[in-house]
């Protein structure tokens, strides 16, 4: 479940983040018009950075790596008369929280998370600009989580992992320096990415 305080963070977040995703339009750039004006490649590779907000079991921000690949499944994608196409992405994300929002964190010596995140989701990539395109990402994401008391005394109740498939959405944008190569952002919950893509 999304916490009330972190679905403002990430409220927050992506509109400070709404700019940049469409700053290219502004630009008076018509690549969005021409349909497979984009690169083209059989994968890409994306090792990122992530910072949490929290949710789950950590109650503040986490931080972790992680990354994607995607393979094009479509590559005019499903509306043919604008420049944007389709992949399957598959990832592995790993954050470390440093504290449990419960407050176990002051009672009981300390607490620690550790999150793994396996998103499998539909990539829709819009090619809006020469060097911009942003995407969404709807799917499904495992989730797998531990954590403990820094004392190794957790409550009885006190649950030590927990695993789960929750229904995941991203929005992200792509800053291409090259047909090869691009800066890549992401905002989805329970984290925000920051990284590379490289396109094979």
């Amino acid at each position: 479940m999304i916490r009330s305080d972190g679905a403002r963070i990430l409220v927050a977040v992506s509109l400070s983040l709404s700019p940049l995703l469409v700053a290219a339009p502004a630009a008076a750039d018509d690549t969005i018009k021409h349909p497979g004006d984009h690169p083209h490649y059989a994968v890409e590779l994306e090792p990122h950075a992530l910072l949490g907000f929290g949710g789950y079991y950590g109650g503040t921000g986490g931080v972790g790596v992680g990354g994607r690949f995607s393979i094009p499944i479509v590559d005019n994608g499903f509306v043919s008369t604008i420049n944007n196409s389709v992949a399957i992405s598959f990832g592995l994300d790993v954050l470390f929280y440093n504290y449990c929002y419960n407050g176990w964190d002051n009672n009981n010596g300390g607490c620690n998370a550790t999150f793994f995140e396996f998103p499998v989701v539909m990539q829709w990539n819009f090619f809006v600009a020469q060097h911009w395109s942003v995407f969404g990402e709807p799917g499904l994401a495992i989730y797998h989580g531990s954590w403990g008391c820094g004392n190794g005394n957790c409550p009885a109740n006190w649950n030590t992992s927990v695993t789960s498939v929750e229904p995941a959405l991203y929005l992200g944008g792509r800053y291409h320096l090259n047909d090869t190569m691009s800066l890549t952002m992401r905002i989805g919950w329970p984290a925000f990415s920051f990284g590379f893509s490289f396109f094979l």
